[in-house]
């Protein structure tokens, strides 16, 4: 099976600090990888570059064999990476049924899209999302007013909606109760079903409870890769980070 992206020896310079340092990455189609480490690991640094955000020094990144090193954001995105931020960026004043609307139609401006005629095809794609998410009860209700799980629920809706073959999300947990944990880890696994998915996350019950798996960064590069199971009996990862993890527990 081929991958789905490829980090290659990737390095990220910062005015003569480092973030990558040679990174290695490969993920394949329909799984769910966990990026955990240290802060300042270079997790964040890592999915910036293969957004696009970030510019690699040196290194390739390439999403199914096509070289998307130096390509602009919005291209990147049309090819079809999408990437979700730890903070929700939806839009408070619009329905979360607009917002969904929107994030359909990114290509058209605001009144745009909101004044266009929708097909029956595009309204039946948004009703399938808002279920799976479980807002189609909230549809007509202001995003602003959501709590702050369904907040992000809506965002991650709003890049499903462009049918994306790799996801990238950032933390996407925090600051949920346990029973929205539970749901979005159980969504991760669903969108799997559709594309891969790649998750920065530091709460290792959550990682434990769903991971397959994991790779661990250190220092800007990865330090070792393998199912949960596999990196709690690694010396050097317990050393370095899950040691600190239980002691902060």
């Amino acid at each position: 099976m081929k991958p789905v992206l490829m980090c290659c020896n990737v390095s990220v310079d910062f005015d003569g600090f480092y973030a990558l340092q040679g990174a290695d990455l490969n993920v394949y189609p329909h799984e769910v990888r966990f990026l955990i480490g240290p802060n300042g690991a270079g997790k964040t640094t890592l999915l910036d570059v293969i957004c696009g955000k970030t510019r690699a020094s040196s290194g390739k990144v390439l999403f199914y064999s096509h070289d998307i090193t130096d390509m602009p954001e919005h291209k990147i995105v049309r090819m079809g990476i999408s990437r979700k931020f730890q903070s929700p960026s939806i839009f408070h004043p619009l329905t979360v049924w607009e917002n969904m609307e929107l994030a359909l139609k990114q290509d058209r401006g605001l009144f745009a899209v909101l004044r266009a005629k929708m097909s029956e095809t595009d309204r039946d794609r948004i009703i399938t999302l808002l279920q799976r998410i479980e807002l189609l009860d909230y549809a007509h209700q202001k995003a602003g007013s959501l709590s702050h799980g369904q907040k992000q629920w809506l965002e991650i809706g709003m890049q499903l909606i462009q049918s994306p073959q790799l996801l990238l999300l950032d933390e996407p947990i925090a600051g949920m109760s346990a029973a929205e944990r539970e749901h979005t880890g159980e969504l991760i696994h669903e969108i799997a079903r559709d594309c891969a998915v790649v998750i920065v996350e530091h709460d290792m019950d959550f990682v434990r409870r769903f991971s397959k798996q994991v790779t661990v960064m250190h220092e800007g590069k990865v330090l070792c890769e393998g199912t949960m199971e596999d990196i709690q009996q690694n010396e050097k990862v317990v050393e370095i980070y899950l040691g600190r993890e239980e002691k902060a527990c």
